[in-house]
């Protein structure tokens, strides 16, 4: 390549669940590349786009692995709108970090400028953001995990009220009549009857599951087990 130039790859992502939301559509990520490589004096290789995809792997998105084996191949700076285009995942994210390194190419991200790894303090401050990031996860992690087993502990209802019980006061309380139609389907099954049979009897009688639907074999299965868990 020829010496002094500087060069860049761009790389677009968006998923449909983010389909152009707060600007950040696939054009308006396009042009804050384009613009940041005229400004920066860089020469841009190619633009590579994934629509429609997640951010959660990096493996199957093949824009993105194309985007990074151009990078390490011309010692370029692999340039995103924000990180969160790149990667969700903070492992992906440091390999891909590292892969560049090792080949001399560089991450940029034009939304958080501080994340620029062609600089020593841009590199330093990348690692930092990842590990703090990590970091906010994991507590929120272990905070929601400790509120769902304090609920759990005091008796406080964590996920959907079962079928045989009903809610009050974020407490489940035995249902009478939905314990009855439990009681029911016990003594039908004892008597041999399939999943199926059980099915076409609460729905002959106009029984309702739990949600107000027809019952069906995979339903009453669901219920029999939940209940079992309980005794």
């Amino acid at each position: 390549k020829e010496a002094g130039v500087k060069r860049a790859v761009g790389y677009v992502r968006i998923s449909k669940i983010n389909h152009a939301r707060n600007g950040a559509s696939l054009p308006s990520q396009r042009t804050a590349i384009e613009r940041w490589a005229v400004e920066n004096g860089y020469e841009l290789l190619t633009l590579e786009q994934d629509e429609g995809i997640s951010g959660s792997r990096t493996d199957s998105r093949e824009a993105l692995q194309r985007a990074i084996e151009l990078a390490c191949q011309e010692g370029a700076a692999l340039v995103v709108y924000s990180l969160s285009r790149l990667s969700r995942s903070l492992r992906d994210m440091l390999s891909i970090a590292e892969t560049l390194e090792r080949s001399g190419a560089d991450l940029v991200s034009i939304t958080e400028s501080q994340i620029d790894t062609t600089t020593p303090s841009g590199k330093l401050i990348f690692r930092i953001f990842c590990v703090l990031a990590q970091f906010e996860r994991e507590i929120l992690s272990s905070r929601t995990s400790a509120a769902l087993q304090h609920k759990k502990s005091q008796g406080l209802v964590y996920g959907p009220t079962p079928f045989g019980y009903r809610r009050e006061r974020d407490k489940q309380h035995p249902d009478p009549e939905e314990q009855r139609i439990l009681q029911m389907i016990r003594r039908w099954r004892e008597r041999g009857w399939s999943l199926g049979k059980v099915a076409a009897s609460l729905n002959h009688r106009g029984i309702l599951a739990k949600k107000g639907g027809k019952w069906s074999a995979s339903s009453v299965r669901s219920v029999l087990a939940s209940a079992d868990r309980r005794t």
